[in-house]
């Protein structure tokens, strides 16, 4: 899709951007996620109804995807949408995630210039990409937890993309209650794709 092709060729200014997250992130509590969103939303369309899909090539526990959709539900009713059942909604709605864990890798030993990833660790569902700021003394080798999250709205009758929406966040402290604040972010500017990739405040639920 045009997403994924839009955020393969800003993954690797995206990795390199991580890392400030980390050197600066632990002394406030202020949060903002990188979003990146494709639209053909077509003009004067209203949301209509809705119903989740789920990729059957994603191997996403049922439990976890049962949350995700649970934590996005609200999202899309804010921006318009109704709840529907899978035969009879205007619109379906794909939504995945992943929670990786890696280290911080000094961007000037070639690591990240060549190709390499600096993401590792257990995935959960699939997503593309997150970042932050990143300047001097970063604290090179430290652990740091990405999160990321993806929806994508198809028309229900033709299967076209109208909507893609991704937001992920670098955090030296887990914490699974990002989940729904990246799920919002992503759906902040809906229908607009507004510029991306792009910085979006996030709120978390106490």
């Amino acid at each position: 899709m045009a997403l994924a092709q839009a955020m393969r060729s800003t993954l690797r200014t995206l990795a390199l951007l991580a890392v400030a997250a980390l050197a600066t992130g632990c002394a406030s509590t202020r949060l903002e996620a990188t979003v990146q969103t494709v639209s053909a939303w077509p003009a004067g369309r209203t949301p209509g109804s809705f119903a989740f899909e789920r990729r059957p090539a994603k191997e996403t526990p049922a439990k976890e995807q049962d949350s995700l959709e649970a934590e996005a539900g609200p999202s899309l009713v804010r921006a318009g949408f109704t709840p529907a059942s899978i035969d009879s909604a205007d619109m379906l709605v794909q939504v995945t995630s992943r929670k990786l864990q890696g280290q911080v890798v000094d961007p000037f030993d070639g690591a990240l210039l060549n190709g390499s990833s600096v993401f590792g660790g257990r995935s959960r569902g699939a997503g593309w990409g997150y970042g932050a700021g990143w300047g001097s003394g970063a604290n090179w080798g430290a652990t740091f937890y990405g999160f990321e999250v993806s929806l994508v709205i198809l028309d229900a009758r033709s299967r076209q993309a109208l909507y893609e929406s991704s937001a992920g966040i670098n955090m030296a402290t887990p914490d699974e209650r990002i989940w729904s604040a990246l799920i919002a972010a992503a759906m902040k500017d809906f229908p607009l794709a507004a510029a991306s990739p792009r910085r979006v405040s996030l709120e978390l639920a106490p």
